[in-house]
């Protein structure tokens, strides 16, 4: 049987929902709505304008339209009771229902059922009252320094103050100049925890949890993780930061008790369960939870999962997701980096030309999903304010897949772009000692590699060798007795040159010693241009990573050069 789709929502998160889905052999159409134009560009999709805001537009137009399954991404709409209204009507839907949304919606209600159900979480106060909340913040037996407001207010509710006078000038702006409107109607004082944060989502169909592999989101806008906080400059999975024996709470003692409390409770929780973790000395706490995808989490954890996402999604609706089989890739990294636009987040640009994104996209294990992006009438495309674009780049280890993908946020260009630098680098650190101690191989020095290529290397390097040469292989440093020449009062005359362009074409090609070739004859006709003769060449030869075949052409074809020069090859590696 082929089933139709509709996805709720505009943002990079819908873009790799519907990327997924569109891989499955069962679905045959992915409605999206608003969607955006790198939506549109994905198999099976189709845009439709709906009010997303009028829950009886949405289950009527799915229900005309046979409608399977609705997937709601951002919150406000199963806030809203999206998700009751489509029960209604018949449909299910991959997203909770509003009861069971409050988890998120309500962050006074969370700690209170949090409390209730033992769940680890910070200590904590609610207050309608500015006066009592500032009074709590002078007197809390810990630092009452994170003020919340309690409803949503679009990412932007949550103040982490320096001292008790930022703390107390955040519970004035929230409740008496209600700075949120209704979603500050009232507050959560807590204390503020150290430690690392990391996110971990689980598919639920409310009776179970399967969680996914950890993640971290980079919440400030630069580096060092430096300036406001933002919905997300980035994000990678799956997390080391997580140890094993924490991951293992964090499935029984959070996620799994958490579904099992709301069930108690008559309310019954399907699709996915994200809680937002500090990782402290006592253990995980939760920050916060929230009752959707994350983003920019969702755009690195879904390319890791080898399992169909539709069919996941079915089996949580129908309440069977024990049936279900939920495999992960092994021994493979995702990153992702957002390119956000000029101002962002206190303002926004719009309207500047995007070029770049074809080169990446058609690159393998590498993605870029669209998040605040537009078409002009000439065919462009145009950001269209706040996050933009996420690069997204798998591969066998974190630090390469976080290299890749900022590499990729380098090439992508437009006006005013924004991205960070460091996305993923806490992480990489802790990878590395997972596997061991620090050694050379593990921060990208093979000595085994280099000593393969100098005994390679050995006979054609010796090959050159003239009067006067000096030293040996592996000496580091280019030795050479300009005397044994027989010159008198020697000027000694250098050159040096590359071969940037040439490379290309050798690795096209997949020919690479005719490479060296050139190089020694660049630098041999400098010289000659200066009526001297050529005695030596000491070449520098440089990549990420060693591959003893790959150089050892290049040398032989450097060898090669010097003896039709009559010059020796001087090696200092």
């Amino acid at each position: 049987m082929q089933y139709a789709v509709l996805v709720i929502g505009s943002g990079g998160r819908e873009h790799a929902i519907a990327w997924k889905l569109s891989q499955s052999p069962y679905v045959n159409k992915i409605y999206v709505s608003p969607g955006n134009s790198g939506i549109s560009s994905v198999d099976k999709v189709s845009l439709v304008k709906l009010n997303v805001k009028d829950n009886k537009e949405v289950a009527t137009w799915s229900k005309d339209n046979k409608v399977n399954l609705v997937i709601i991404g951002p919150e406000e709409y199963l806030a809203n009771g999206l998700a009751d209204e489509l029960k209604n009507v018949g449909i299910n839907c991959f997203g909770p229902q509003k009861a069971a949304s409050k988890i998120e919606a309500d962050k006074y209600w969370a700690k209170e059922f949090m409390d209730k159900c033992q769940i680890p979480t910070a200590r904590w106060k609610g207050f309608v009252n500015a006066e009592e909340a500032k009074k709590f913040v002078e007197s809390a037996p810990f630092p009452a320094l994170v003020i919340k407001a309690s409803g949503l207010a679009a990412g932007k509710g949550v103040i982490v103050a320096k001292d008790k006078d930022e703390a107390c000038k955040a519970i004035d702006e929230i409740l008496t100049d209600r700075k949120f409107g209704s979603a500050g109607e009232s507050i959560v004082v807590e204390e503020l925890l150290e430690g690392e944060e990391v996110s971990v989502l689980a598919f639920t169909d409310g009776k179970i949890i399967v969680p996914m592999a950890p993640a971290q989101d980079h919440k400030r806008i630069f580096d060092g993780d430096t300036g406001p906080n933002t919905g997300g400059m980035g994000a990678y999975c799956p997390c080391p930061l997580l140890n094993k024996a924490d991951y293992e709470v964090v499935k029984a003692d959070i996620l799994q008790k958490t579904v099992d409390g709301l069930r108690q409770e008559q309310i019954s929780f399907v699709g996915v369960l994200y809680a937002g973790l500090m990782l402290t000395k006592e253990g995980p706490k939760v920050l916060e939870f929230n009752c959707r995808f994350g983003d920019p989490e969702t755009q690195v954890v879904l390319p890791l999962l080898k399992s169909d996402l539709f069919s996941i999604m079915k089996a949580c609706c129908e309440g069977s997701l024990v049936e279900s089989e939920v495999i992960w890739e092994e021994n493979l990294f995702a990153v992702g980096v957002i390119l956000a636009s000029r101002g962002y987040p206190v303002s926004s640009s719009k309207g500047q030309v995007i070029i770049g994104v074809n080169d990446i996209s058609c690159e393998t294990n590498q993605f870029v999903f669209h998040s605040g992006t537009s078409i002009s009438s000439e065919g462009e495309l145009l950001t269209n304010g706040g996050r933009v674009l996420i690069t997204v780049s798998l591969a066998p280890s974190l630090a390469l897949a976080a290299a890749k993908a900022t590499r990729a946020a380098r090439i992508i260009s437009f006006e005013g772009k924004q991205f960070r630098t460091d996305i993923a680098h806490k992480g990489i650190a802790r990878s590395i000692l997972h596997n061991g101690q620090l050694t050379y191989k593990s921060s990208g020095v093979d000595i085994e590699a280099g000593n393969s290529l100098v005994s390679a290397i050995k006979p054609t390097t010796y090959s050159t060798q003239r009067l006067g040469t000096m030293g040996s292989i592996g000496s580091f440093g280019g030795l050479f007795d300009i005397k044994a020449t027989g010159y008198k009062d020697p000027i000694l005359i250098s050159g040096t040159d590359g071969v940037g362009t040439k490379l290309k074409i050798a690795f096209e090609c997949k020919k690479h010693n005719t490479v060296g070739i050139d190089l020694v004859a660049m630098c041999v006709n400098d010289v000659l241009a200066h009526g001297a003769e050529p005695l030596f060449f000491l070449d520098y030869f440089a990549c990420g990573k060693l591959n003893v075949d790959i150089a050892s052409n290049v040398i032989n074809g450097i060898s090669e050069g010097c003896r039709k020069a009559g010059c020796s090859l001087a090696k200092n590696c």
